[in-house]
């Protein structure tokens, strides 16, 4: 029995062994990694008895425990784990209470924090109570008091609300959920049962200012309508375009008197010291609307000031411009008044109602097309990059088509081939209707290249790009670039200038570019028949060797006695080197199979190429290729298109000459065409 009590005892022990078994974890560098804490500090807790028990709690972050030094009796600390607190009996007096924190690391920091233990009632109390400037319904309390351990505050929000403890030197914030007038009440606390208190009452208002938007819900929008018109706050209806706000304004004008409206009092005056320029969104039933804005005193409506504008878009929305630069600013104004078709009886229907939105005063003129440079210097931020730089100038070379004072400049200087500059407008530019931009250019020489991009400034990828060639030295023209194949469903509002693209400039005269009146219209007259008479930019577009540019007959006899031709001249690069125009519209074979065009050569035997294809599928072509029977005289050559598939679209003409043959820019290489026509 006794041997079997022995072995029973031995298997125990051994099992008792085995299940006291662990895993070892020796890495413990993420503790040696531990920062030491921060933002140490300490929250008194004084019992209202007057027998000077305080509650001490230690916080900080990345504190797990802490030493706390009463700053009275002995100077052995109390050791406190992180949430917890400790508690001392002070006499009254003031005490320098120490607090170490200690992070999992080890590491520690410390600060010491004044305790005041008194049993008389705080004197002194000063309470601040004030709007948060950034939002309407925040409050922010701070106080100071002699003799105080702590504070507590009450916002008013209910009789039975929690009141937020705080000390002197720290401010405590409440955002309350409506406009009102609010008691905030603030205790000062002692080691006594005393106390000392504050009220201080506070309005919670919503003001109506600049700029309107019409969303706020707590904000009364209280028009006053007059003789038929009548304004009230609608969810936006067409949220779409430069408008998809939630909420907007709807003027719906009935039958009363001609200048029916309605006005609204602002809670004070507006400031017209810096900011002189109205802008208001607004969508109107047709073009042509007039919109009148007005401002005046509301306590003496004689001294007021008004303008009015024409809306240019039907069932969109557009941003109006009010320029009251003229107003007279020793007046005050405090009241908006809006008459929509003033002189005109409206009748309440769809034609007359309108929605405005966004009513705002800002500092300058809106950019936006047409741009003639005429308003000041500072008012085209032009943004240059790699090398280009825009500056507004006075007109170097007044004359010709362009006499304006003021005109665009670009020096385009060393850095990358593609430096250029670009501006933002203030808004999308329309391309619904008008898809043809206009630039008047003066550049140093004949066949510069200019790039005119336009692009979303808020998604880049969205862009559209021609390029062009200047025809004309030292003397203004107006460049046209087809903007035809834009896709108008995007969003457009900045326009990027590049002279020259894939050319290093070097700021030097001949990388010097004057620009002016940058336009949208809705014709090009690039079309069949080409004579190269009008004045325009005929934007050929070169490749490969090819060069064509308008020039000056260099022949006015026999045939030919037109004053400007096309020359072109066959540069080095491939064989099939030529030039191409893109025209306004398609040219109509329906009338002809055949194509005329006088040419000029340096000798009998060059070939001339002449295809036509569609501009956005150029696998669509047809060409014809004839032989220049003389040399340096002007005949007329015929291309016989009898073949050609009608059903397609062709707007673009492509001309090589001597193809097959690699041109060198000479005189051999060099010839003139002119007059291409159906016949």
């Amino acid at each position: 029995m006794k041997k079997i009590n022995i072995l029973v005892s031995w298997l125990m022990s051994a099992l008792l062994l085995v299940a006291c078994t662990k895993t070892e974890f020796t890495d413990t560098s993420f503790v040696d990694r531990g920062e030491a804490p921060s933002e140490l500090s300490a929250m008194f807790e004084i019992t209202q008895d007057n027998t000077g028990l305080v509650t001490i709690t230690p916080n900080g972050v990345g504190a797990v425990t802490y030493d706390v030094y009463y700053g009275h009796g002995n100077n052995t600390p109390a050791k406190v784990v992180a949430g917890k607190n400790t508690t001392h009996v002070y006499p009254e007096g003031v005490y320098p209470v120490k607090i170490i924190g200690y992070s999992v690391s080890g590491k520690k920091t410390e600060v010491t924090k004044q305790l005041t233990v008194t049993f008389r009632a705080p004197e002194n109390l000063e309470v601040s109570v004030t709007v948060d400037p950034a939002n309407n319904y925040k409050v922010n309390v701070s106080a100071t008091a002699l003799y105080e351990t702590n504070f507590k505050v009450y916002f008013g929000v209910s009789p039975t609300e929690t009141p937020v403890t705080f000390l002197e030197g720290q401010t405590v914030s409440n955002v309350y959920a409506a406009t009102g007038t609010y008691q905030v009440k603030v205790i000062a606390f002692s080691g006594g049962a005393a106390t000392t208190q504050r009220i201080v009452p506070i309005t919670i208002v919503d003001p109506i200012l600049l700029p309107l938007t019409f969303e706020s819900p707590t904000i009364n929008y209280n028009w006053f309508n007059f003789d038929g018109g009548n304004v009230t706050v609608v969810a936006n209806s067409q949220s779409n375009g430069i408008n998809t706000s939630a909420k907007v304004a709807k003027m719906v004008k009935n039958a009363g008197q001609p200048w029916g409206g309605s006005f609204l009092t602002l809670s004070s005056n507006i400031d017209f010291s810096a900011n002189k320029i109205f802008r208001m969104k607004v969508y109107s039933p047709r073009v042509g609307a007039k919109v009148l804005f007005k401002v005046e005193n509301s306590a003496n409506p004689g001294q007021n000031f008004e303008k009015e504008v024409l809306t240019t878009r039907a069932n969109a929305w557009e941003d109006l411009v009010i320029d009251y630069r003229a107003i007279n600013v020793a007046n005050s104004y405090n009241r908006i008044v809006l008459i929509f078709d003033n002189g005109t009886m409206g009748n309440g229907s769809a034609n007359f109602t309108w929605l405005f939105d966004d009513i705002r005063l800002v500092n300058t003129l809106p950019l936006e097309l047409p741009l003639d440079f005429e308003a000041g210097a500072s008012t085209y931020p032009w943004f240059n990059f790699d090398g280009g730089t825009a500056t507004i100038v006075a007109n170097p070379v007044s004359g010709g088509i362009n006499t304006s004072a003021s005109v665009g400049k670009m020096v385009k200087n060393a850095g990358q081939v593609w430096g250029g500059s670009f501006l933002t407008l203030s808004s999308p530019m329309n391309f619904s209707t008008n898809k043809v931009f206009r630039m008047k250019v003066y550049s140093p020489r004949v066949g510069a290249k200019v790039l005119l991009k336009v692009e979303n400034s808020a998604n880049s990828g969205q862009n559209y790009e021609k390029e062009v060639t200047t025809s004309i030295a030292n003397a203004w023209e107006d460049l046209v670039f087809d903007y035809s194949g834009i896709n108008a469903s995007n969003t457009y509002d900045r326009i990027v200038l590049i002279f020259e693209l894939g050319s290093m400039g070097d700021g030097s005269s001949n990388y010097t570019f004057y620009f002016d009146d940058i336009r949208l219209t809705n014709t090009f007259p690039v079309q069949l028949p080409l004579n190269f008479e009008y004045p325009i930019t005929y934007g050929w577009f070169d490749f490969d060797g090819g060069n064509v540019t308008v020039a000056a007959n260099p022949s006015v006899a026999g045939i030919n006695t037109s004053a400007k031709v096309a020359k072109m001249v066959k540069n080095a690069g491939q064989v099939w080197g030529g030039s191409f125009l893109t025209l306004d519209g398609p040219i109509n074979f329906a009338l002809s199979r055949a194509l005329r065009m006088k040419v000029y050569s340096p000798r009998a035997g060059a070939k001339v190429l002449l295809k036509v294809e569609n501009s956005a599928n150029p696998g669509q072509n047809f060409e014809r290729e004839v032989v220049i029977p003389n040399g340096n005289a002007w005949q007329e050559l015929s291309f016989d298109f009898t073949g050609i598939n009608t059903a397609n679209p062709y707007d673009r003409v492509v001309i090589i000459f001597d193809l097959g043959v690699m041109g060198d820019g000479s005189p051999n290489f060099t010839y003139y065409f002119d007059d291409i026509r159906l016949n």
